[in-house]
């Protein structure tokens, strides 16, 4: 279990290959709320990623985030997913 603070602003970027076990984790990190700030379209964002990497089970998380949001936040997780593609 994560203990402590995660410094989101000082965060190193996930390398393009890392493991979709890390993005969902960062997903759940987001969505929960523990070590960090709840935020859902960044939660969306990377549980989206971690689907395109193969998690299958972070579909249906990605869906449950995004019943939570307006059409616009999902629009700007959407976003935000591709242009972590496109840096990666």
């Amino acid at each position: 279990m994560l203990q402590g603070h995660l410094n989101t602003e000082t965060a190193l970027p996930i390398e393009a290959g890392e493991s979709p076990d890390v993005l969902f984790d960062l997903g759940l990190l987001f969505a929960s709320g523990r070590g960090a700030p709840v935020d859902l379209i960044a939660a969306h964002k990377w549980f989206n990623l971690a689907a395109l990497k193969g998690r299958a089970d972070a579909i249906e998380l990605r869906r449950e985030v995004a019943a939570q949001m307006s059409a616009d936040e999902i629009a700007a997780a959407q976003r935000e997913a591709r242009a972590w593609i496109t840096s990666h």
